[in-house]
């Protein structure tokens, strides 16, 4: 049995890489940023009016009183204007270039035009700015600066970037193909009627949803307590997943045959039971093909906390995702805990000044998944203490959005 700081590290050890793919943009929500979208000029490009009105040569307007004659209109789209007499204007609408020779707007609002025998003149309502109302060239980003860095899940926000910088394709993560396979001769299918020993599936059905909230696709498979009717199952989904989540089998009852018919499949065993609670029996393999096994205890908050604590940052890791920043609770009562194993304590999470505060839930094990109708997350509770006091922060592992 490693303890949970060894198993991350093993796990890091042997995370591969997925395949980067180019895909057009048009497809790429959603999916992992495997290079960094790059300026390919400044942005703005020019110095751009920020809003209507006229653009002149600060300098050149110490009053009030002088009509200003105009020599021209900037239009946005238009080629860059040149201002030929410095005490002359140029009319100007947003987004234009600033016309060369001009460092000042004076918004549209604060003049008045009239027209002199066929000659247009502008006259200042308020003292002019320098520099006012001009988004200067460069000042959001310079070419050549990372605007999205690589390892972000794409957004629509992201997608408007690659188009900005004449990007219609991205490099991007392959997704990996996940099959689950839940064992067990005790489930049934949820729309069943279960008899008084047997339970719905649930387990499958809660990790494919986690899946699909952060990305991932998987097929469900399920499998009777049955060597041979799982080996075969296993073989099946071997050839077609490059990554395969179990659920039950790996403990030490007397039908758990599950870590025999990986070792016959040829998944050799990275390790095997995690000095932690809930979700000590965690088993993980690999194959020498580059397949990945996980096999996750059959209790449903077992399951949801190797998930969560493994599963999903392993996932992260190999799609190049940078995972979210780590969160932390205060816990709001004392706790104690005697065992030597990190303890992944349920709570219920509220928001106290601004910080996280965690209230332990009182559960009867983790075989309930209806204990955690209430749950937001786990605190991890290191193994190396027995008292963890009112105030004290631990790591969070969110289990529910927080509302």
């Amino acid at each position: 049995m490693i303890s949970v700081t060894d198993a991350d590290a093993l796990l890091a050890q042997h995370c591969p890489a997925f395949a980067d793919i180019a895909f057009p943009i048009q497809h790429a929500v959603g999916k992992v940023l495997r290079e960094d979208l790059v300026a390919d000029r400044d942005f703005p490009p020019f110095n751009r009016a920020a809003m209507d009105g006229i653009a002149l040569r600060y300098a050149a307007f110490t009053t009030l009183d002088r009509p200003i004659p105009i020599e021209a209109t900037a239009f946005a789209g238009a080629p860059q204007l040149e201002l030929q007499s410095p005490d002359a204007a140029v009319e100007i609408m947003t987004g234009a270039v600033v016309p060369k020779g001009c460092d000042t707007i004076v918004r549209i609002e604060d003049i008045a035009l009239r027209t002199i025998d066929d000659q247009r003149y502008a006259t200042l309502l308020v003292p002019p700015e320098p520099n006012a109302h001009i988004h200067a060239q460069a000042s959001d980003r310079k070419r050549g600066e990372v605007i999205v860095p690589k390892g972000r899940l794409l957004t629509a926000a992201d997608i408007a970037v690659a188009a900005t910088i004449g990007k219609s394709s991205l490099r991007i993560s392959m997704a990996p193909r996940l099959s689950i396979i839940s064992t067990g001769d005790e489930l049934v299918p949820i729309d069943a009627e279960p008899l008084p020993h047997q339970i719905r599936m649930s387990n499958a059905y809660a990790l494919q949803a986690f899946l699909s909230a952060n990305g991932f696709s998987a097929a469900l498979f399920h499998s009777p307590d049955s060597d041979a009717m799982f080996s075969g199952l296993l073989s099946e989904c071997l050839a077609e997943s490059d990554i395969i989540i179990l659920t039950g089998g790996v403990s030490a009852g007397k039908a758990d045959f599950v870590p025999l018919a990986l070792a016959a499949l040829g998944i050799e065993k990275i390790f095997h039971k995690v000095k932690q609670r809930p979700g000590k029996p965690l088993w993980f393999g690999k194959r020498a093909d580059g397949k990945i096994v996980f096999a996750l205890p059959g209790n449903p908050v077992s399951v949801i906390v190797c998930f969560l604590r493994y599963v999903l940052p392993f996932l992260y890791r190999a799609s190049g995702l940078h995972a979210p920043a780590p969160l932390s609770a205060a816990l709001q009562e004392s706790v104690e805990f005697k065992p030597a194993l990190t303890y992944f304590l349920p709570v219920k999470i509220s928001v106290v000044q601004s910080m996280l505060v965690a209230t332990p839930l009182k559960g009867h094990g983790s075989g309930d998944f209806a204990n955690l109708v209430d749950c937001d997350g786990f605190l991890e509770l290191p193994e190396q203490e027995v008292s963890f006091p009112k105030g004290a922060s631990f790591p969070l592992l969110l289990y529910r959005a927080l509302r």
